[in-house]
């Protein structure tokens, strides 16, 4: 019988065995490199997390979205034509409705949806402007 096979079967076996520590050893390291850069960059988040919310009442706020409606962007191009508070009426004749009551009311409601959205400012009852 020849048992030359059988002994080098043996050995390749052997040879991997041998080679698992070092190949282990090799995986562990990377493994531990990879888990050190995690653990760094999730210290740097938390670090821009708190500078981030530490200067958030720096940041400009966005402005309101507005209303679909078309009418609104028209109301806000008298107000930012204006010099001064504008009624709803004056809103209206700029508009160039016909001073109405229902256009009247029409005209106040946007306004005070704007209002109601920090875009426009009551100064008195009934009279607006825009927010500084």
């Amino acid at each position: 019988m020849n048992i030359q096979p059988l002994l080098q079967a043996l050995d390749i076996q052997e040879e991997a065995v041998q080679a698992l520590p070092t190949t282990s050893v090799r995986r562990s390291t990377t493994l531990q490199t990879r888990l050190r850069e995690a653990e760094t960059h999730l210290e740097h988040l938390a670090i821009t997390r708190k500078i981030v919310t530490s200067h958030a009442d720096r940041f400009p706020a966005p402005p309101p979205e507005l209303p679909e409606h078309p009418g609104y962007a028209r109301i806000l191009t008298v107000f930012n034509e204006a010099t001064g508070p504008l009624r709803a009426k004056d809103v209206c004749q700029a508009l160039g409705h016909d001073l109405l009551p229902k256009n009247i009311e029409g005209t106040r409601a946007k306004v005070k949806r704007l209002v109601k959205l920090n875009i426009l400012t009551e100064a008195d009852t009934g009279s607006f402007a825009r927010k500084q």
